[in-house]
């Protein structure tokens, strides 16, 4: 037992402080690294009314995000870059709080699935990993799937008119079922190969503490 409980105390604030610190660096990291997928690595598809959207693998690190940060760093980290890049776009700025809204509520779902429900952080077996990531993955991908597409319909309903509005939620929900596919791919094949050099370097606790 220490004989001195004050220091103890002083010492885990200040783990818990650099702990804080470490989560909210890579959560802005993950921030730039969605911002740079959505802008730069993205294929555009139009859609009537002069509107579009965009085929993109963003998703995939939000959720890599909140897989190896948890719901709240790695979900909101994600949710802030998509959003930036919304924001910068003159086509998606006026439904960036629906881009903010869908994917931190993605980010949430996959987080309570696999740390909560599924004690991720916790399991040792491959193949157990392979599924937690990969049933979670997919449940917040199923979420973003269905509901992006359908917040973004009713928004161009006001906007554009209904018969307009209703092509592009065609549009729309096959494009994000695309994305939705190839994200789970992603981010199940990042996740796998990134967890053991974490643990390795002791990092892999430190995002989930």
């Amino acid at each position: 037992m220490c004989c001195y409980p004050g220091v103890s105390r002083k010492g885990e604030v200040m783990k818990q402080r650099d702990a804080a610190t470490y989560k909210l660096a890579v959560a802005g990291v993950f921030a730039a690294i969605t911002f740079v997928a959505f802008t730069f690595l993205s294929i555009p598809v139009p859609t009537p009314g002069g509107s579009k959207v965009t085929v993109h693998v963003g998703n995939a690190f939000c959720i890599l995000g909140t897989l190896l940060l948890g719901s709240y760093y790695g979900g909101i980290g994600g949710a802030v870059g998509l959003t930036l890049a919304d924001v910068i776009d003159p086509m998606y700025i006026t439904q960036a709080p629906i881009t903010f809204i869908i994917k931190a509520i993605m980010g949430f779902i996959t987080g309570t699935a696999a740390h909560r429900v599924g004690k991720l952080e916790e399991l040792h077996d491959h193949g157990k990993i392979l599924r937690t990531v990969t049933v979670s993955s997919a449940l917040g991908l199923l979420f973003n799937a269905f509901f992006d597409p359908l917040l973004r319909y009713f928004y161009k309903i006001l906007i554009l008119g209904k018969p307009a509005a209703e092509v592009s939620f065609a549009i729309n929900l096959a494009v994000t079922a695309i994305n939705s596919v190839v994200s789970l791919v992603l981010v199940v094949v990042l996740y796998m190969a990134l967890r053991g050099p974490l643990q390795k370097m002791g990092l892999f606790k430190i995002g989930l503490s």
